[in-house]
């Protein structure tokens, strides 16, 4: 989950929201999905989910519709397209997004009114998807804010960070909020609202619809919006987001809500960065990829950490020439990091209230895939007849029939997707 740095936009104009026109259900779609960056995705099974986002169209960027969310099938590599009905949450920018249990849920993100703390619920274990907007909770709702993120454990969603506005009242009450001085305060009516960063925690428990802010114990990283975060057991890590010149990474014990600012034990370090992301591919490993240095530079470098010796290792790959930022990554198959979408370009306009993103960004549609540990023997032999199987044709078509299946699904995969996917250790 993903956030950004300097100040952050304010709201979605009129002229970049995406059309509301209801889209058509495609299925067995094999041209890939439209280019994107800023969405959310998950896998279940051998499935890619990817929901939102925004692309450029004709030098505009346009924000992709939330009644639909595409799936693309990892075994055979073909994409397909579902409607979403219900209570459809509005077209959002910066949402964060968590999956539990067969349940995608949103929450917060920038509408066309500016900054949002609602949250949206999608059951995707049924034949037919329809949203639910979550109402009547109990307990604190947190405040407006975008490029926060998310830890799913014991059936909670526990939030962290992110950018947003609070009223003067909220600031004097909370030591967990820093202004952005670069902002401007707005005025609502009777009151005043500031803008600015948090390093605030924040839990729900979707059985009882209940919001509670737990008390944290240890130091607290530094308020921020864009950093990275995975969960990895018990714990939940954080990493980047800040202006600094290596990321710093940070741990919360999601039994015991104490915090853990991690002293590395490692002179080579990954750069600053933002909207990176950090997935967990072990019990105690943890996978940085890409994101935006503190220079402006569009990254395409990778690292483990490793969270019993505290060290980072830089890890060699053949997509360095694919540098990204605010993509998405998801845990596949044997140990695979699924990297989707995100921007290979990262330009910037200025206006007299916040940095904005260039609509010439530059959006793929492209899957990365990444091999952290070795293969079976089985996942090679598959692979291998897929890539090659003009060569051994013949006898393939001797293999037992439910073998066949299977490599008919490889050989779909590296047929029509050659173009498109990259896979590399």
């Amino acid at each position: 989950m993903l956030v950004l740095l300097g100040a952050e936009p304010r709201q979605l104009s009129a002229s970049v929201m995406a059309s509301t026109e209801e889209p058509a259900v495609i299925t067995g779609q094999v041209s890939p999905v439209p280019p994107r960056s800023d969405h959310i995705s998950f896998l279940e099974g051998h499935k890619l989910y990817v929901w939102g986002g925004c692309q450029s169209v004709n030098g505009r960027e346009t924000f992709l519709p939330s009644d639909e969310i595409w799936l693309y099938d990892m075994e055979n590599g073909v994409w397909s397209r579902r409607h979403m009905g219900g209570e459809v949450p509005p077209v959002l920018s910066q949402a964060c997004g968590a999956y539990l249990q067969g349940t995608l849920y949103i929450f917060g993100g920038c509408d066309i009114n500016g900054h949002t703390n609602m949250m949206y619920c999608v059951d995707l274990s049924g034949v037919e998807y329809s949203w639910r907007k979550v109402t009547d909770t109990m307990g604190g709702t947190p405040s407006p804010r975008v490029r926060h993120s998310c830890w799913v454990y014991r059936n909670r969603l526990i939030y962290f960070g992110g950018y947003g506005c609070k009223t003067v009242r909220e600031i004097n009450n909370s030591k967990s909020f820093m202004v952005d001085e670069a902002s401007w305060a707005t005025i609502r009516s009777d009151f005043v609202q500031y803008w600015g960063w948090n390093n605030e925690v924040h839990m729900f428990e979707p059985v009882s619809a209940t919001w509670t802010e737990p008390l944290t114990l240890g130091q607290q990283p530094e308020a921020r919006a864009s950093h990275a975060s995975a969960t990895l057991g018990h714990r939940g890590y954080i990493c980047g987001g800040l202006e600094i010149q290596t990321v710093d990474i940070h741990c919360l014990d999601l039994v015991t809500w104490t915090w853990t600012q991690i002293e590395l034990q490692t002179a080579s370090l990954p750069r600053g960065r933002t909207l990176h992301t950090l997935t967990a591919i072990s019990d105690d490993t943890l996978f940085l990829f890409g994101g935006l240095s503190t220079s402006g530079e569009v990254l395409s470098d990778v690292w483990e950490f490793d969270t019993k010796t505290r060290e980072w290792r830089e890890k060699d790959h053949a997509h360095k020439d694919k540098p990204r930022l605010w993509h998405s990554a998801d845990k596949g198959r044997d140990g695979d990091v699924v990297i989707f979408g995100g921007s290979q370009t990262y330009l910037f306009v200025m206006d007299s209230v916040a940095v904005l993103r260039s609509p010439s960004q530059n959006h793929c549609a492209d899957v990365l895939m990444f091999q952290t540990q070795p293969y079976s023997l089985s996942r090679l032999c598959e692979d291998c007849i897929g890539k090659h199987i003009f060569s051994v044709q013949e006898q393939v078509s001797c293999l037992p029939a439910k073998l066949q299946k299977t490599i008919d699904k490889r050989i779909s995969y590296f047929r029509g997707n050659a173009p498109n996917i990259h896979s590399h250790r």
